[in-house]
């Protein structure tokens, strides 16, 4: 039966086999899917949206917000030392929560993600960490080309080598001071450093009529390789490689406001018939 099953998919016409598809939040890149924004969190239990501000983690996120509510009053000029720390949400502070990733435009992304946070937050919503391969395929488009949008670095095209540094604003010192909760709301004038998704408009990675936003700049992307690489660079790294911009100076344990995460899973192929194949 099985032999005869399969001898009638192989006569059905091209047309009556659908094409391996992805989520909506995804783009179909080969065989492989990706998702078109960087990744926002939520609660896997609940749906409720989790800070992108602090660590994905309840132990993380409270050791934190308890070091930086000290530590904001150290370093700095007197109007950084008087901003406040980003809002929790009253549930957030009292509750358990794990972290699942979500791909949506117009949000702020979730940086201060380890390596095992980002993963666990992909798999929780039924996806992977990209492999580095994929991350950078997808990255340079259907034309290989090493930027998200052509073939030579154009300064300011993706949100990356910015002309500030939140922890310089902040700390008086660009090396000081990585887990503090504000830096990803520090301005440049009027422009936040860390943008949401898909803010950038001129830095998209073009596979047909679909599009993969913020792959260069915006956040470091955690990809699938447990000694700890991510790739992509922040909006203030200095950095040029773009597609090929990679950190692997970190332990996967690391965490920090730049880093966050983007998922992708393998396209699923369907083998139902087409509604003109079914009338036969």
């Amino acid at each position: 039966m099985r032999r005869f099953l399969w001898a009638l998919l192989l006569l059905l016409p091209r047309s009556a086999m659908a094409a391996a598809s992805c989520p909506q939040e995804m783009a179909k890149v080969h065989g492989f899917c990706i998702d078109r924004w960087e990744a926002s969190l939520v609660d896997a239990k609940s749906g409720r949206a989790l800070s992108p501000y602090y660590p994905a983690h309840p132990l993380l996120l409270h050791r934190i917000r308890e070091v930086w509510e000290v530590e904001k009053w150290v370093n700095g000029s007197a109007g950084a030392r008087a901003m406040p720390l980003p809002e929790l949400p009253a549930w957030q502070r009292t509750e358990r929560f794990e972290a699942k990733a979500v791909s949506a435009p117009g949000v702020v992304p979730s940086g201060y993600l380890t390596y095992y946070l980002a993963k666990k937050a992909c798999e929780n919503a039924g996806k992977r960490l990209c492999t580095e391969e994929e991350w950078v395929t997808a990255c340079r488009g259907a034309r290989d080309l090493p930027y998200p949008y052509g073939g030579n670095y154009v300064a300011g095209r993706c949100n990356v080598f910015r002309s500030i540094h939140p922890a310089a604003v902040l700390h008086d010192n660009a090396s000081m001071g990585h887990t503090d909760p504000r830096l990803n709301l520090v301005l440049e004038g009027d422009d936040p450093l860390l943008r949401l998704t898909g803010g950038t408009v001129g830095c998209a990675s073009v596979w047909g009529d679909d599009r993969i936003w913020d792959m260069v700049g915006n956040l470091d992307e955690w990809i699938a390789d447990d000694a700890g690489v991510f790739v992509g660079g922040f909006y203030s790294r200095g950095t040029t490689k773009g597609c090929e911009a990679r950190i692997s100076s970190h332990s996967a344990v690391y965490y920090d406001y730049s880093t966050g995460a983007r998922c992708c899973q393998d396209a699923q192929a369907s083998a139902e018939p087409s509604s003109s194949a079914t009338k036969r």
